[in-house]
């Protein structure tokens, strides 16, 4: 596919095209958040660490939030994003109008600017805020996904499992913002420990897995030659199955217990990559997909030795390693392969993986080892402002470039 006109490339930034599409709003919303959170996150390491800043004390604990920013308030709204676009292409529907998705990236990125603005302010009512606004954004969205779910039985279409799959996990999302409500509503601590667990096994993991069964056989039988498709609805199920068993086993705190569903989620996740792995010559666009999709697996099985491990020694002796194994390089690979896939090819750009994805991919690679290393690390606080300055190194350029093209018109002159 040739470059775009350079008159295209070089148009001035626009502001007003970002309610053009959903895509466009809601990853830059993201892009915009990518960078905040961890920025926040990074200030908050170096005081814990050396004690330069002098960050207020008295707000919910920073461990909590971080956890809770970063899978409700950082990576949703580019899986609204997605999901508010493709929503009426999987079911055959009029695409949605700017009155759809625009309160979703309002209430998205004022929440998350509330949220940090109460952490570094010391003041928790904007906290709380904050996490009511994100709230009402993403119940705005839960709305027009299940309107269009609604629309789609009342065409006698369907039902299309993927796009149910993906409500479910958005639905199971908003229960997790509830709970943290609850939790900065003096409910104690456990309200937070739902979010969290809730968070990364029934929100996180179900919509990085339904894209990637929906998206990925698709995108490779596009462009390898001879690649056969592969995606079984039962695949789809297994997967739930697996995970709701893992999310009961965490809130139960059965954690010795986990290794035999984890050991399994391991195998399995192999397995579905060795059959989606591509045979023949791949575009590089193609290839980090699939070499994203390679750290679930791998989470997963530091996930079952750390659970066979606490069996045995009644100690987590990876901590958070196996958690940061599926945050940064399983979630974070994947954001960067699949946002700048959809991003290419929204904006009439090349089919192809530009420079500042080849180094927030591979930069991501290395943050994601430090990170789980510093788990064992003699001075850990020290080695997890290495991986945030990582990740704000790693996506700097990616989300300047893609700011950018949200910010102009597509490169092919289309609308959208």
């Amino acid at each position: 596919m040739p470059e775009p006109h350079t008159p295209r490339a070089a148009s001035p930034l626009s502001p007003a095209l970002l309610a053009a599409a959903p895509h466009r709003l809601l990853f830059f919303v993201g892009a915009c958040n990518l960078l905040l959170a961890m920025a926040w996150w990074l200030a908050w390491l170096v005081d814990a660490r050396w004690h330069l800043i002098g960050l207020p004390t008295d707000v919910p604990w920073a461990g909590w939030m971080h956890a809770l920013v970063m899978q409700y308030q950082l990576l949703p709204p580019f899986m609204f994003g997605f999901l508010l676009t493709v929503f009426p292409r999987w079911m055959g529907l009029p695409e949605l109008s700017r009155w759809h998705y625009v309160p979703v990236g309002a209430g998205l990125f004022g929440g998350q600017l509330a949220v940090l603005g109460g952490m570094l302010l010391g003041q928790p009512a904007m906290v709380f805020v904050g996490v009511l606004m994100s709230a009402a954004g993403w119940g705005h969205g839960l709305v027009q996904l299940l309107r269009l779910l609604l629309a789609e039985r009342s065409a006698g279409k369907g039902p299309t499992w993927h796009a149910w799959s993906a409500f479910t996990a958005m639905a199971l999302g908003l229960a997790g913002l509830l709970c943290m409500l609850a939790w900065l509503f003096d409910a104690g601590p456990w309200p937070v420990f739902i979010a969290i667990k809730l968070g990364s096994f029934g929100l996180l993991l179900p919509i990085y897995f339904t894209v990637a069964h929906r998206m990925f056989p698709f995108f490779a039988g596009n462009v390898v030659v001879g690649y056969i498709p592969w995606r079984p609805s039962w695949l789809l199920a297994a997967m739930w199955g697996l995970l709701l068993v893992h999310l009961g086993l965490e809130l139960a705190h059965a954690y010795p217990w986990l290794w035999p569903v984890d050991a399994t989620l391991a195998a399995g996740s192999a397995w579905v990559l060795w059959r989606w792995w591509p045979r023949n010559p791949a575009p590089g666009l193609l290839w980090v997909l699939f070499a994203g999709f390679a750290w679930l697996p791998a989470a997963f099985a530091l996930y079952a030795t750390q659970s066979a491990l606490y069996a045995i020694t009644g100690e987590f002796l990876l901590g958070r390693g196996p958690a940061h194994a599926l945050y940064i390089g399983f979630f974070g690979s994947l954001l960067v392969a699949m946002v700048t896939r959809v991003t290419q090819g929204h904006s009439g750009q090349p089919l192809a993986m530009p420079p500042t994805g080849w180094f927030a991919f591979a930069m991501l690679q290395l943050v994601a080892v430090v990170r789980i290393g510093s788990e064992v690390a003699a001075d850990a606080l020290a080695w997890d402002a290495v991986a945030a300055a990582g990740w704000l190194l790693a996506f700097l350029p990616w989300v300047l470039r893609s700011a950018a093209i949200y910010l102009r018109p597509r490169a092919d002159g289309r609308p959208g």
